[in-house]
């Protein structure tokens, strides 16, 4: 893994639960981890009641645009996290891979949305636990 790793999370259309989990990581980790996020086929705008839920955390994901998963995002990937885009995303050695199973929040009200954002908080803090080492650990 390089110095600083890239931790690329992907979905089907990169508007709800990648957006989210990108939102988190780059808030919480800082310049100890590059984020990078795609879909395999990304909707044209994110998702306004994700946005409206990471604004409730104090993270602004609005002016975030869905962007196509391309070969090259993965291969300057570290850890790549799918979340539900099944085989689309492409394999290479030496990556670490993760299938989170988290519910899609297209076309959910806002209490389902809250409940999928905490659980993909839980998650990107177990990950930033992972990647980051603490300095007293050394």
């Amino acid at each position: 893994m390089t110095a600083i790793p890239t931790v690329l999370f992907v979905c089907v259309h990169n508007a709800g639960r990648s957006q989210m989990a990108a939102g988190y990581l780059q808030h919480l980790a800082g310049d100890r981890i590059d984020v990078l996020s795609a879909g395999s086929e990304p909707k044209d705008q994110i998702n306004p009641v994700a946005v409206a839920a990471m604004a409730e955390e104090g993270i602004d994901i609005a002016g975030n645009t869905p962007k196509l998963l391309t070969v090259d995002a993965v291969k300057e990937s570290d850890v790549v996290i799918t979340m539900g885009c099944g085989d689309a995303c492409p394999i290479f050695p030496g990556k670490r891979y993760e299938d989170w199973q988290i519910d899609d929040p297209a076309g959910q009200g806002p209490e389902t949305v809250r409940r999928i954002r905490d659980e993909i908080r839980t998650r990107v803090e177990t990950l930033i636990a992972e990647l980051t080492p603490s300095e007293d650990a050394a």
